[in-house]
This record gives C-alpha cells, structure tokens and sequence, in this order.
C-alpha cells in the first residue's frame, strides 16, 4: 500500500497547492477593484516591471530576430523559398517567441526580485506589522503588482516585437541581400491585426502570472533566509511552466480550426 499512499500524498499536495493558488489570485483581482486605490505603488512596480526590464527583453528580441532570419535562409534555400523569410520572421515573432521570450525574461527578473521583496517581508514578521497598522497587505503589495503584470508586459512585448522584426530586417538587408523596400513590404502584407492582438493578450496573461506567483511563493515562504531562497526559486520555475502550458491553450483559442 505504501506507493498509493505516496500517490495520494502527492495527489492531495497538489490540489491543496491549486486551491491556495486560485483563493490567492480571486482575493488579489478584488482587491484591484476595492478602494483605497495604490496609484503610486502601481505606477512604481510599472517602471519596475516594464522600463528596467526593457533591456534585457530587447536584447533578447533583437537577436532572437536575427538568429531566426538566418535559420530559416538556412532552411528555405533548400527549397529557393528565401522570399517567406520576411512573413516567418514576423509572424514567429509576433505571435510566439516575442510573447514567450519576454515572458520568460520577465519571470526570471521580476518574478524573483518580487518572491525574495515578499519572502523577506513574510519572514521579519513585516507582514504581521502591516496588519497591525490596519493595511492589508493584499491590497497593498500583491494588488498593484498584478495591475502592473497586466498592463506592463503587452507593452513590453510590443516594444520587443518592432526589436525582433528589426532584427531580422537588419541580418536579412545587410547579410542575406535582400531589398530593403521589398522586405518591408512583405513584411506588412502579410501580418495580420489577430497575430498582433494574440500575442499580446499572452503578454497579459503572462505578466498575470509571473506576478501572481512572485507574490504567492513570497507570500508564503517560511523558514528564514533559506525558506526565502526556495520561494524565489520556486516562484520562477513555477511561472515559467504555467507560461508554456498557457502559451498553448491561448494558441489554440486563438487559432484552432
């Protein structure tokens, strides 16, 4: 009996672990929508989530771009199909590897600096303080760091879009040959408004998650200075799964047949 009693251990940890998350994340959306309303703190965590990410995400999209337009002139002249470079490099881009890689890129920075920010709080009792001051720290420290995920990451990932389609410009005019104006051309005819829009709903959903579960793994974190380290880790690992498996349940609403 000893392996199902481990299964159901395991089985009872993780929908304990999903019921903690979902209360976790329906109590932080209504505290976004119950008054006193941060606009400080909020505008704060933008600068803190979009601006200084910014170059990381872009270095990540401009060569992302160019790596992608050198492969698929690899792949492409096999078949003398050089001339859809322009239309894969922007659709990838727009649709899949902008939203991802910024994602990603995001977790590793925001959702860690966040879980340790927290974590630290939660294990110096500075959270209990906050209680007793009559704050609650939902509404003071999870609530403008989901707003700040939601609006943020789009336009981070907008902005690493026009990088990596740049990207893939510049490897393709001044290393493949191509002509600048055709290349720009074929660029335009042939993205449409539902890549851009797809990628950056996942943009959002995204920035909802990294957020989200910086906050909970630091929320939650116990045990001192190593119980703050297991939370940061925790809280990338964790995002970076759930980015994926919702990159794929978006692409499918978004574009299934």
């Amino acid at each position: 009996m000893e392996p199902l009693r481990r299964l159901g251990e395991a089985t009872l940890a993780l929908f304990t672990a999903v019921g903690r998350l979902s209360l976790f994340a329906a109590s932080g959306i209504f505290h976004i929508f119950k008054p006193p309303f941060r606009g400080k703190i909020v505008l704060h965590q933008m600068v803190e989530v979009g601006f200084y990410s910014l170059p990381v995400v872009g270095l990540t999209a401009i060569f992302t771009g160019m790596v992608l337009a050198l492969q698929s002139y690899t792949g492409f002249a096999r078949f003398s199909a050089e001339s859809a470079i322009p239309q894969v490099v922007v659709v990838s881009i727009t649709r899949e590897l902008g939203p991802v890689l910024a994602g990603l890129m995001v977790a590793g920075r925001v959702g860690a600096a966040m879980a340790a920010e927290i974590g630290t709080m939660r294990v110096t009792e500075q959270l209990d303080a906050l209680k007793t001051l009559s704050t609650n720290p939902m509404s003071f420290l999870v609530a403008p760091r989901l707003l700040a995920g939601l609006i943020t990451l789009p336009l981070l990932v907008a902005v690493a879009d026009v990088i990596g389609v740049m990207g893939g410009y510049l490897v393709s005019i001044y290393k493949l040959g191509f002509n600048p104006a055709t290349y720009l051309h074929n660029t335009m005819q042939f993205l449409e408004v539902q890549d851009v829009v797809s990628g950056l709903v996942k943009a959002s959903a995204f920035g909802f998650i990294v957020t989200l579960l910086g906050c909970y793994h630091g929320y939650h974190s116990k045990g001192g200075a190593q119980g703050v380290g297991q939370a940061t880790t925790n809280a990338v690992v964790t995002a970076s799964i759930l980015i994926l498996c919702s990159n794929y349940l978006i692409t499918e609403l978004f574009f299934s047949r």
